[in-house]
């Protein structure tokens, strides 16, 4: 597996009861597509969810999707993002790359680009990564270094002056969808 400096993974596993999907999309400090990786939707029947009852989901996400795309991407990231709680601890633990959790903020904007500001929860974080605009909060696994944490913000704050963080998380549902349906 290759490795690839200033390059952003983003994971994205979706679904419900009924089915499960996930893609991963590596992209480089721009956002242009490096590698690209997905699963075909798992349909569990209906012994498999009476067996494995409310853990399903997680087992599915963490078990069959998330090593199925991390077996399947052939550009090593330097930063894994993901917008899912559930998959957060695994990713970073599989991956063995740094991993953060980001979802848009209404927190005031911070002093500049790439400040980080702690909250009230532990391993969550306010990340600026641009001059204007709100922060991000990070969400980062249990026992994450803080030099991660500031390098995370910086690689975040270099990409972000070229292009939308969250941006890739649109393209990979679009590209789901384009895949289940022939339409996008």
């Amino acid at each position: 597996m290759a490795s690839q400096n200033n390059s952003i993974g983003y994971m994205l596993i979706e679904g419900s009861e009924t089915q499960i999907r996930g893609a991963a999309l590596v992209t480089d400090a721009k956002g242009f597509p490096l590698d690209f990786a997905r699963t075909e939707p798992l349909r569990p029947d209906h012994l498999a969810r009476i067996l494995y009852g409310d853990s399903f989901a997680k087992y599915a996400k963490e078990k069959l999707i998330l090593e199925s795309l991390l077996d399947a991407v052939e550009i090593q990231p330097q930063l894994w993002i993901c917008t899912d709680s559930d998959i957060l601890e695994p990713l970073r633990a599989d991956s063995k790359i740094k991993t953060v959790l980001l979802e848009e903020s209404p927190h005031v904007p911070l002093e500049a680009a790439g400040h980080i500001e702690t909250t009230a929860e532990p391993g969550v974080f306010f990340i600026q990564v641009n001059d204007n605009g709100a922060p991000f909060m990070a969400e980062f696994p249990n026992g994450t270094r803080p030099e991660e944490i500031q390098q995370t913000a910086a690689c975040l704050a270099e990409a972000a002056q070229s292009m939308n963080i969250l941006e890739p998380f649109t393209r990979l549902q679009k590209a789901l969808n384009f895949l289940a349906t022939g339409r996008s």
